[in-house]
């Protein structure tokens, strides 16, 4: 790229620090009541580090201490750094789902950096839904911003066994629920299964999205790989700091590095990652945040040209993320795709992705495939549609039985999450591997926040019977660490009237993966009278944020933003006024 150079009475934060008016009297002041001296930030880029750590983050417990890491970058390239505190979002405590407070991340992050004096931004995040939520928020506010990626934690252990987070849990759970794993061995798995800091080493959500944003440019090269606990990360943090200071000096602003050409570049390595379905969800909102009309049917394009080549589960059958890194990590994946990438698309390096992966080499060619060798033969996502999801819905098929994408079968309808589970614990239900096992009013209205409650347990009767696959269809969302034939992201929605809500037991679903197809048995004239009949169900808010979030949440084929945080609602917002 062509460096511009700004001078210091350019810099954002000279609005608060440097004029000779009672204003700037009191912030200066202010600082140095934190026993700061004026030669500490006068003339130096002010970088606010967005750390995402909380006491219920175990994904970010490293990041209690790596910000002091990022702060050394700063400040050894001539910055000023300033922590603010972000919404953490953990995958794992916080109820009823990360993604009812996407959104709301993605606001807090745009206020905080827009309402302080800001030049730039260290965006430290990394569990599922803190990545697309801090860019999201960093996208809208416009300053310099480099994402630093929390990393996958180390692999599992269990008596000598390989453990992967989420894909190992739902297979273990099955054998629990079959009477193959004693109490005392299951509290063995728990302690094994997730034994550092770290996101999950699995290729789920947190790994798709980091990958996404090194992929799209907003990260270092190889940066969403590295290990948590790796030495290379901490060094990776500092770099994080030394860099972001010299991005603000040549003003390279998210908008010259998120064009659609990165997006376009996000969704192709997303593929060949064997990526969970979250990112397309994620994707969409991203970029549309950025300007670009990213959809469903890139997606699809996408999908059915570019292979998976990332033996990483639940897509590959034996490595983790941590095998990843090592046999070369995203850089090393992505030089074996270069034909599907736009190479001149910029990125925070201030390089083109070209130049970042030119001298990449993959170290293991069973970890990181060929073209020629892949895991499967398109990529990790299919688009589906029919009179079921007339705008469309989702299936991992790299990570199902193959028997599964082409299937017909009656469908077992449940409306609510109590109801499925206690059914499907009933040793007498009537059920069989052929039906399709259907949830409802889980969707971004009906769930409240679309759950990832998509991967819909086997019945008992079926475990026990040693069934470990059968097609389960729903407007939720699953983990991207979960594996089998669910269907998913169903749009519209059951709880605003989709098509779902019409669906009764017994009536015929027809799946075809390789037509994209998904359809339901019955005529135009039997769902009119469903139709006719059918009520829409009482709001789950009357207040609050939550009143809030059903009156403003898009499906998720337009990405699950708030219609009035999208980039063509209104007007640019101003800077702030400083009287």
């Amino acid at each position: 790229m062509t460096r511009t150079k700004k001078n210091p009475d350019q810099l954002r934060s000279a609005r608060w620090f440097a004029p000779d008016d009672l204003r700037a009297f009191g912030h200066r002041s202010r600082a140095m009541q934190q026993g700061y001296a004026p030669e500490e930030w006068k003339g130096r880029p002010v970088i606010a580090i967005l750390n995402t750590w909380s006491d219920a983050q175990p994904c970010h417990m490293h990041f209690k201490t790596r910000v002091e890491d990022v702060k050394r970058g700063i400040l050894m390239a001539g910055g000023f750094p300033m922590e603010l505190p972000a919404l953490s979002l953990s995958e794992s405590f916080l109820k009823p789902t990360t993604m009812l407070y996407r959104n709301m991340l993605a606001m807090d992050a745009e206020e905080l950096l827009r309402g302080h004096p800001v030049d730039g931004v260290v965006l430290m995040g990394g569990c599922d839904k803190t990545t697309p939520g801090l860019l999201l928020g960093a996208t809208s506010a416009g300053y310099p911003a480099i994402y630093l990626p929390a990393g996958p934690m180390l692999r599992g252990n269990w008596k000598g066994k390989t453990l992967g987070s989420g894909s190992d849990a739902w297979k273990y759970w099955d054998e629990r629920r079959a009477g193959k794993i004693s109490d005392k061995e299951w509290v063995e798995v728990e302690g094994g299964i997730a034994r550092s800091y770290g996101t999950c080493m699995t290729m789920g959500t947190a790994s798709t999205m980091t990958a996404i944003a090194e992929s799209i440019g907003m990260s270092l090269p190889g940066a969403s790989s590295i290990p948590a606990a790796d030495s290379g990360h901490i060094r990776m943090a500092s770099e994080c700091g030394r860099r972001i200071v010299e991005m603000v000096w040549e003003d390279l602003t998210p908008a010259k590095i998120q064009t659609r050409h990165a997006f376009e570049n996000a969704i192709v390595v997303a593929m060949a990652m064997g990526c969970s379905t979250n990112a397309i969800i994620h994707l969409i909102a991203q970029a549309r945040r950025a300007g670009h009309d990213i959809g469903l049917y890139d997606f699809e394009t996408a999908s059915r040209k570019v292979p998976v080549i990332a033996n990483v589960r639940p897509s590959g059958d034996t490595y983790l993320m941590e095998d990843f890194y090592y046999a070369g990590g995203l850089p090393a994946l992505m030089s074996r795709i270069r034909d599907h990438l736009h190479l001149d698309a910029l990125t925070v390096t201030g390089k083109t992705i070209g130049e970042n992966i030119a001298d990449a080499q993959v170290h293991n060619d069973d970890i990181i495939r060929t073209i020629e060798n892949p895991i499967y033969a398109e990529g990790a996502l299919a688009v589906l549609k029919g009179n079921l999801a007339p705008d469309g819905c989702v299936i991992k098929p790299s990570a199902c039985e193959p028997r599964f994408l082409k299937h017909s079968g009656p469908a077992l309808v449940f409306d609510d999450y109590p109801s499925l589970k206690k059914a499907v614990d009933d040793e007498n239900l009537d059920v069989t591997a052929d039906h399709v096992l259907i949830l409802r009013n889980a969707g971004p209205q009906g769930g409240p926040g679309m759950p990832e409650w998509g991967m819909l347990p086997i019945p008992t009767r079926l475990v026990k019977q040693g069934v470990r696959d059968m097609v389960r269809l729903s407007d939720a969302r699953m983990s991207g660490t979960s594996y089998g034939a669910c269907i998913l992201h169903v749009a519209p929605e059951s709880w605003i009237g989709g098509p779902l809500a019409l669906v009764e037991n017994g009536d015929i679903i027809s799946l075809d993966v390789d037509a994209r197809i998904i359809h339901l048995e019955v005529s135009d004239e039997e769902m009119a009278r469903r139709r006719a009949a059918w009520t829409a169900p009482q709001r789950h808010y009357e207040r609050g944020y939550g009143w809030m979030f059903t009156k403003h949440i898009q499906q998720a084929n337009d990405g699950c933003d708030f219609d009035f945080l999208e980039t063509a609602f209104g007007g640019k917002v101003k800077e702030p006024v400083i009287y």
